[in-house]
This record gives C-alpha cells, structure tokens and sequence, in this order.
C-alpha cells in the first residue's frame, strides 16, 4: 500500500505539515492529484453529499471546481490527537454569475497507519461576499508561504 507522510501519530509539527499539504493539493484544483491522498474505500460528509471511494470522491471534486470558479483556499490546524486531525478553513470562490463567495468550513478527518485519510466530514456555509471584500488574491495555485493565514487575517 502506498504510503503517505506524515504517518500518525501526529504531533503538533507533523499535523501541521499535513494541513498545509492538504491546502496545497486543494489549491492545484486538480482532483486526480487530490484523491491520490485518500484511501480506496474512503468515506466522506460534505455538505449534503457522501461520496465513498476515490472514484466517488474524484466525481464530486470535479462538479465542485466546475461550479466554484478562481476558488483559493486556506486551511488552519484547529486540534489534533493520534490518527485524527480537526481543521478550519476557508476559501473564497465565484460562480458563472460573478457572484463571490467566502465559504467557511470545518473538517474532521481519520487516517489509517499510511497516512492516507480514510474518513472526511466537512460542515460548510457560503457568505456572499462583494468582490472588493475578496481577501485571497494570490495568483491560482499554491497559497504562498509570505501569504497571511486565516487567524492573521481575523477569520
């Protein structure tokens, strides 16, 4: 089985690094990138959706990122013990409509001894936001590291 580190136990360091590579992957808005971190059986809550296994998984990120145009996203450690990692996030996106959003978020999820999530519950709520209170302008892709994270930003 494929192996992806950090392994859990989590310490605060290597909860943080797991975050931040769960960002990344999410920011590259590419779902077969993205769903190389989950594993095959892999059970998700997102919003009203429960997809299950990568195939699933694959299928919802690409309705997603379809739907939720120039998204950019920013994840926090919220807490973490053992196998589980709690984090706090949130993205800013727009619609065909040019309707900007700011989605805010909070996520549980289980790993199994590889590393690879094996249960995801994400709670979501969508603020329409004015475009010129849009707060995440870095160019798509990687938030860079200069950038400030959601508690320097007051969110």
């Amino acid at each position: 089985m494929d192996s992806k580190p950090p392994l859990p136990p989590f310490t605060a360091d290597t909860a943080t690094q797991k975050v931040r590579m769960a960002e990344d992957a999410w920011n590259s808005r590419d779902p077969d990138r993205v769903v190389q971190v989950y594993t095959e059986d892999s059970r998700w809550r997102n919003r009203a959706e429960f997809p299950v296994g990568r195939g699933q998984i694959r299928e919802f990120l690409q309705r997603k990122w379809t739907k939720e145009l120039d998204y950019r996203l920013i994840k926090e450690l919220w807490a973490f013990a053992d196998n589980r990692i709690a984090v706090r996030f949130a993205y800013e996106w727009h619609d065909d409509a040019g309707n900007w959003f700011r989605s805010y978020g909070n996520e549980n999820w289980e790993f199994n001894e590889y590393g690879l999530m094996q249960r995801r519950f994400a709670s979501i709520n969508d603020l329409l936001i004015k475009a010129d209170d849009r707060l995440f302008h870095w160019p798509l892709g990687r938030r860079p590291d200069d950038h400030a994270g959601l508690s320097e930003l007051g969110l």
